[in-house]
């Protein structure tokens, strides 16, 4: 990882960064507030070694004081010293659990020897520090006494410990500081680590790290989408639909080899947004003029009919076993540019349905009255529907939705793809979250005085303002076929709770058919 990686880590995972280290703060406090306070008594000895007063003599000594220093050091900390001590302050303690309050050591080239002693009464603790300063002097000069000599080694006491007035520890700055300190640091640590195992796509980077495929369009987030899929009609003017116009320009200079302009749109898994992008493309396909042919060959879970608000009860299923023509079943939505297909009843084998040689018939007719055909199709990691008919058309168009796919399921769905043949046009990145200093963070699409897109004036079938040139050649060509209207019953509780009207009206026979001129 690159600096700016790491920089990329901390302004997308601050929050976590900061409550870890608040966190780690906080046990710092804690464990400030609930230690005893422990003060600590200093007592300082000078070692010297009785002399003639020679300079060589005076040389000697100071080299040997040096050289038995450390010694006399090591040897402040054990029984021989601490038990006379713990006898003449009467302490209730043992040579062992003394010396483990007990310190010393002495600066390096130095023939001064600290004694530090740390206890949680500090006259108890200047009192020991004192005591071992005297009872070491005692003992090295009986252990350095020649027999029925004077020790050589004198062992003085320069500084006398005091009662310390404040506490060594625990130290209530450094500890808050050493916390914050660790906090950010196992913050920023856990920040990278979350970062290395989180395999969620949410970015373009993270979909080049999976595949070669182009990105020919990424789609913001909208929390209204739910309620309004058709964001193409309901907000024209938005951020959304301008990223589907967006797309309706890239997918229009895709190289399909001079072929028909039959695509599939699919995803990984469920929830990306497939079907709202496939009816938000076609949408913006027909405003640009092209005649669309909208297919749900989603036959497990089939919502196009349901999102556009159109009789869904007969469709694909219908026109492959043979029950009703294409005619029948076609709808035509807003101004007549743009035909849906709805998936009609869910049949007990969608995917044999799919692969059969009427739906390659039914591909080629609309390829040849068409000029653009989307097909939202089943989800590529739960079942093949998407890859049969990818293999049929000129290729798919993969819906990825951020933050909701891991790189992994993303890469085998590609793969099911490539295992069949099918060609990937590009990659629709979905629902991404907008960042501050977007493009189009600084505009705003939205008007209430603009005029209304044509699809908005028109609605669904039916509604157009004025014929479109297609059906009107259409008429002179055929008698006028009769309406026919389909009516749902009204207490259905999938269209209460939808929010679809109960009632509606289908027109047979307003599919254009092959263009003639």
């Amino acid at each position: 990882m690159e600096f700016q990686d790491y920089l990329s880590i901390v302004r997308k995972r601050w929050v976590s960064i900061l409550l870890v280290a608040a966190v780690v703060l906080a046990a710092a406090v804690a464990v400030t507030l609930v230690s005893t306070p422990m003060y600590r008594a200093h007592a300082q000895v000078y070692v010297s070694v009785r002399s003639a007063g020679t300079t060589t003599d005076l040389l000697q000594g100071s080299n040997f004081t040096q050289r038995q220093v450390s010694s006399y050091a090591e040897l402040a900390t054990t029984p021989r010293v601490l038990v006379p001590v713990i006898e003449h302050l009467e302490l209730a303690t043992t040579p062992d659990t003394l010396a483990r309050s007990v310190s010393a050591s002495s600066p390096v080239e130095s023939s001064l020897l600290d004694i530090r002693v740390t206890d949680p009464d500090p006259t108890v603790a200047s009192a020991v520090a004192n005591s071992v300063a005297e009872s070491l002097a005692t003992q090295v000069s009986e252990l350095e006494r020649p027999e029925g000599g004077v020790s050589p080694v004198q062992i003085s006491t320069v500084r006398v410990a005091a009662p310390p007035t404040s506490p060594a520890s625990p130290d209530a700055t450094r500890n808050l500081a050493l916390g914050l300190l660790v906090g950010l640091a196992l913050g920023f640590g856990v920040a990278v680590l979350r970062e290395l195992l989180d395999t969620r796509v949410r970015t373009e980077e993270d979909v080049h790290a999976v595949t070669e495929a182009s990105v020919i369009a990424t789609i913001s987030v909208d929390d209204d989408a739910v309620e309004h899929p058709l964001i193409v009609q309901s907000n024209p003017h938005g951020q959304r639909a301008e990223s589907f116009r967006r797309l309706r320009t890239n997918l229009q200079f895709l190289d399909v080899s001079g072929g028909p302009q039959t695509f599939v749109v699919t995803s990984a898994v469920p929830g990306e947004g497939k079907s709202t992008t496939s009816i938000n493309l076609a949408i913006t396909l027909a405003d640009a003029g092209s005649r669309v042919a909208l297919v749900d060959a989603d036959l497990r879970r089939p919502s196009v009919a349901r999102y556009m608000g159109l009789e869904g009860s007969a469709g694909l299923t219908t026109v492959l076993i043979g029950r009703a023509s294409l005619e029948d079943v076609v709808q035509p939505w807003g101004e007549g540019t743009l035909h849906v297909i709805p998936s009609g009843q869910v049949p007990p084998n969608p995917s044999e349905l799919l692969g059969s040689p009427a739906m390659a018939r039914l591909l080629t007719d609309l390829a040849a009255a068409y000029d653009v055909v989307l097909i939202d199709t089943p989800p590529l990691l739960p079942v093949t529907d998407a890859a049969i008919l990818a293999r049929l058309t000129s290729g798919a168009l993969v819906v990825v939705g951020a933050d909701r796919l891991h790189r992994q399921q993303l890469q085998e769905s590609l793969g099911a793809l490539g295992t069949v043949g099918a060609r990937i046009l590009g990659i629709v990145l979905n629902r991404l979250e907008r960042r501050q200093g977007d493009a189009y963070s600084y505009y705003d699409y939205t008007s209430t005085t603009a005029e209304p897109s044509r699809q908005s004036r028109s609605g669904p079938a039916g509604k157009a303002s004025r014929p479109p040139v297609a059906h009107a050649r259409a008429a002179r060509r055929r008698p006028e076929r009769p309406r026919r209207t389909q009516t749902t019953p009204a207490g259905s509780a999938q269209d209460r709770d939808e929010g679809v009207d109960v009632e509606r009206t289908v027109t047979a026979g307003r599919w254009p058919g092959p263009p003639r001129e």
